[in-house]
């Protein structure tokens, strides 16, 4: 078991950069996705709440493999146009979870006070300059600790790439367990673990960094649990 760790950890590794690009991709896309509809949600247009709200429950009502799947192999055959495997995976991955991030806005933003909005009506500022510098900076601080698990759910549902053939970590996996012994495949699984928990942990450090910046901005003391 222990003979065979240092080929399984390189080869194992080799998946890392595909999966962190899917997470980072994901995320970028996440956030996005999740500001544009969950302002939206909290529009006072009816036509755009409800354009955003069909959003939300598609993407969180319907499996993300059939997602995947649709977007990889149905979509191409209906527009003519390939999707790279990563590339399909970045997409569901964002188009999934910024449907939950939607709501993380949605609600954080009704959460700040009604005095602060009172406050920046009675200061003449024009909508958008309050939700701009009024609203949102005190929002966001509500926002990041939900948005630490959600980025780690994303960075687990990097996994499901591997249907679609991304080489990432997963992927990498299984092409090892073929033909190898139990004591081998143990090893290749708990490797797995733990590149998933230093990614993992890597994400909630950085998030916990944004919180406690974004906490000192409106003159907050951040919250201290622990992202799950």
């Amino acid at each position: 078991m222990l003979d065979s760790l240092p080929l399984i950890l390189s080869f194992l590794m080799a998946g890392v950069p595909p999966t962190v690009l899917a997470t980072v991709g994901g995320i970028a896309l996440t956030v996005v996705l999740s500001a544009v509809a969950g302002l939206a949600l909290v529009s006072r247009h009816r036509a755009v709440r409800a354009v955003s709200r069909v959003y939300v429950e598609f993407f969180r009502g319907t499996s993300e493999v059939v997602q995947l799947f649709w977007i990889f192999f149905v979509l191409p055959a209906l527009v003519g146009y390939q999707i790279i495997p990563l590339g399909a995976g970045i997409l569901v991955l964002g188009l999934n979870h910024g449907a939950y991030g939607a709501e993380i806005v949605r609600g954080a933003v009704r959460a700040v006070p009604r005095a602060q909005h009172e406050g920046a009506v009675a200061l003449s500022l024009s909508p958008w300059d309050r939700m701009r510098r009024v609203v949102l900076p005190q929002a966001v601080v509500e926002m990041l600790p939900p948005f630490t698990n959600l980025f780690i759910q994303l960075l687990k549902s990097t996994a499901l790439l591997s249907l679609v053939v991304v080489d990432e970590v997963v992927r990498r996996g299984q092409l090892l367990v073929p033909n190898l012994g139990v004591g081998e495949k143990l090893t290749i699984y708990l490797v797995e673990l733990v590149i998933y928990l230093v990614l993992a942990l890597l994400i909630t450090a950085g998030m916990r960094l944004l919180e406690r910046r974004a906490a000192a901005r409106v003159g907050r003391v951040p919250a201290t649990g622990v992202a799950t």
